[in-house]
């Protein structure tokens, strides 16, 4: 059996529960590395990452290189004497770093390699109405999520769960895959399989304003799936328009319905309890969402404090 001395690489929250999993089932952790501080939100405050604070909390040893391939920071890596990488949404490892240790360097992905490589595999597998996902261990290479299949362990997704929702199954789930990595890596029985290449195969793109907007002229079950894959981060948005107001709003909980009517892809009905959003082929009841400069809210909170007129409309 090989003794693991184990450099833990990682930056948010899911990496944290698959670190606290590695630290409490007693493998010797000998450096953390995350992102540096930086400055976050409107008053630019100075945040750290949930790694860094886990890190902190257990005196681990703890590194924030800006250059993962600067010479000191290099230097300082070897000297930790690792001999086992682990890498949890992290970043692109240049080769200095994920050949440096003698077992070599393994990521978990949240996603069923080959598919859904990229920067937000939870999110989309959501969104393009996936009823399967599960996660990956895989040895690093040169390329982004392409190495050497270690192992995989899949779950099935609800047609009613949200990204958050899935995000804390597949922390719990990913756990259990490393820790079986590891044990099959200090075991001396790790076995890998080389990803498959395919042009069908869908990608994880990086989130963002652009592709987090709704489009109405979608039909419903998709624009459904857009905002529970957006749910709560980084929620879908669409403009609200009555008259010469205009608001950005986020759209949290929906229930879609689907219904033949006589609508515009867009419109929005509203009662003192009920607001609705028409798409092509039925319509969004909205149970909660959020305005410019507000708090997220139930709908009928929003209808009491504010008045429409019956031209509002999404778009």
């Amino acid at each position: 059996m090989k003794k693991l001395k184990i450099v833990f690489m990682g930056t948010p929250d899911f990496a944290v529960g698959i670190l606290d999993t590695i630290y409490k089932n007693n493998y010797e952790i000998v450096g953390i590395i995350t992102a540096p501080d930086k400055p976050a939100g409107r008053g630019q405050k100075v945040s750290t990452s949930a790694v860094k604070d886990y890190a902190l909390a257990n005196n681990l040893r703890l590194l924030q290189p800006t250059n993962l391939k600067n010479e000191d920071f290099l230097a300082e890596l070897k000297s930790l004497n690792a001999n086992l990488q682990v890498v949890v949404a992290f970043r692109m490892l240049p080769e200095a770093v994920w050949k440096m240790p003698q077992l070599g360097t393994f990521n978990l992905h949240a996603s069923l390699l080959p598919e859904y490589r990229g920067a937000a595999p939870i999110n989309w597998a959501i969104i393009n109405g996936e009823t399967k996902t599960g996660v990956t261990t895989f040895f690093i290479d040169d390329k982004i999520d392409t190495g050497a299949i270690i192992l995989k362990k899949e779950t099935p997704i609800d047609d009613k769960e949200t990204v958050g929702q899935l995000h804390d199954r597949l922390m719990n789930l990913g756990s259990e895959a490393v820790l079986d990595t590891l044990s099959l890596i200090e075991n001396e029985k790790a076995t890998t399989t080389i990803q498959t290449e395919s042009n069908d195969l869908k990608t994880a793109y990086k989130l963002n304003k652009e592709n987090c907007k709704i489009d109405w002229t979608k039909p419903g079950k998709e624009i459904y799936n857009q905002i529970r894959g957006l749910n709560p981060y980084p929620a879908a948005w669409t403009f609200f328009v009555d008259g010469e107001n205009e608001w950005n709003v986020k759209l949290y909980e929906v229930e879609f319905h689907k219904s033949n009517h006589s609508n515009t892809a867009g419109k929005i009905v509203f009662t003192k309890k009920e607001l609705h959003i028409y798409t092509v082929d039925g319509f969004l009841n909205i149970k909660s969402l959020q305005f410019p400069g507000k708090k997220k809210m139930e709908a009928q909170q929003l209808l009491n404090g504010i008045t429409f007129s019956e031209e509002i409309k999404a778009k």
